[in-house]
């Protein structure tokens, strides 16, 4: 089972599940635990080769689906008894929590998406496409500083850059490449969920920087508007809830009020 971190309120309070992207851990939600522990149960969990879940023999799969990621979460929730919680995912973690949501609609109460990844651009696809080339080649953290940089050029996206390349140093070489393998491989899943609006309220948080994924984001909540809303963070790239965390919480909570008043 993934290693999870829950900070308890009250047995009656919602639960909000917070899901961390690739190359990241559950430490990158340590701006949000004061704000949301107030008034929800707080879950945390590393995923699979990720924080404290490195070395966990059910992580040793040669390739990974983002289905198997799913569940590893559904255990999770299934083991803590958590019948159904607001998810809330960054970068690639959106994508399991949109899978979570196509899987056991059930256990997901609502989805909050920080800096989604919907589809990948042009850029993003020649990007994804290098380091399919390269990946065996280039040192595995040479090729994630790259990628960090080409996602968050700004001088602003300093302390995110830095972030996630601390806690990619605690990947292996081959870990990365599974989940590299995974990411690469997503576009016919990312199509499907363009295409298919579930019943389940979103909201998307973005920031206005965030270059290769807003586009896609703003076209997909206007053919979604039924279920879908979209918050735009001013002065802000991909990692909406490491540099702007006072707008990220303030949006995510005003919403999370909204379905439970």
């Amino acid at each position: 089972m993934l290693h999870h971190t829950t900070y308890t309120k009250e047995e009656t309070a919602p639960w909000v599940a917070f899901i961390h992207g690739a190359g990241g851990s559950s430490s990158i939600w340590y701006k949000q635990i004061r704000a949301f522990q107030d008034r929800f149960n707080i879950l945390l969990v590393d995923l699979r080769g990720h924080g404290q879940s490195k070395n966990q023999p059910e992580t040793s799969t040669v390739k990974y689906t983002f289905e198997q990621i799913a569940h590893d979460v559904l255990d999770v929730m299934d083991h803590l008894r958590i019948k159904s919680a607001h998810l809330v995912g960054i970068s690639l973690g959106t994508i399991i929590v949109r899978e979570i949501a196509e899987l056991r609609p059930e256990k997901v109460r609502s989805m909050i998406m920080a800096g989604a990844v919907m589809k990948m651009n042009v850029r993003g696809k020649i990007l994804m496409r290098f380091g399919v080339w390269f990946k065996t080649l280039v040192p595995y953290l040479l090729l994630y500083k790259f990628f960090a940089f080409i996602i968050m050029p700004r001088r602003q996206h300093r302390e995110s850059r830095s972030l996630f390349i601390r806690e990619a140093k605690k990947l292996a070489q081959k870990e990365f490449i599974r989940w590299f393998r995974l990411a690469a491989d997503v576009n016919a899943k990312l199509k499907w969920f363009r295409m298919k609006e579930l019943p389940i309220p979103t909201l998307y948080i973005m920031g206005d920087q965030d270059h290769m994924f807003l586009p896609s984001i703003r076209h997909l909540v206007s053919t979604h508007a039924r279920t879908a809303r979209l918050a735009i963070a001013p002065r802000c790239g991909h990692v909406v809830n490491v540099e702007q965390p006072g707008y990220f919480n303030e949006t995510a909570i005003g919403f999370l009020g909204s379905l439970d008043p």
